[in-house]
């Protein structure tokens, strides 16, 4: 058993952050919850809820921000459109193609494989920094 969590010690971290993503969630939840029983409420009563309380419910998280900006996340875009990830996977495309064809670690058809997924994260990052698709943030 101690030679599994000095073999996967890393584990500990994607694993804190999917238990920190799901404690996030069921708050959020828990929120809109409480949120929509508050409306309920008031329709019981036949008064109408304050615009506060019904714009409470479009907020991406409810944590009692009472800022109005939208907030920004990682959503694989930034504030130039793109380009960064286009860059950034083209680089690691062509260290990995590097990597494949001098054999290194002779671990060579790995890292073909690798390039190849680079390459089309590249090109497909590309494709819709170039249409689009992305928030202009």
């Amino acid at each position: 058993m101690e030679d599994l969590f000095r073999s996967y010690w890393w584990l500990l971290f994607p694993l804190s952050w999917f238990v920190i993503g799901g404690w996030r969630s069921w708050l959020q939840y828990r929120s809109n919850r409480d949120t929509l029983d508050l409306i309920k409420s008031y329709a019981q009563s036949g008064r109408e809820p304050p615009p506060e309380l019904l714009a409470r419910l479009n907020q991406r998280d409810a944590y009692g921000d009472d800022d109005d900006r939208p907030r920004r996340r990682y959503r694989g875009y930034n504030r130039h459109g793109g380009w960064y990830q286009v860059v950034l996977f083209g680089v690691l495309c062509m260290g990995f193609t590097y990597a494949a064809a001098t054999d290194l670690y002779e671990a060579g058809p790995a890292f073909v494989i690798v390039a190849f997924v680079m390459g089309a994260l590249s090109l497909a990052t590309l494709v819709s920094t170039l249409v689009g698709q992305g928030p202009k943030v």
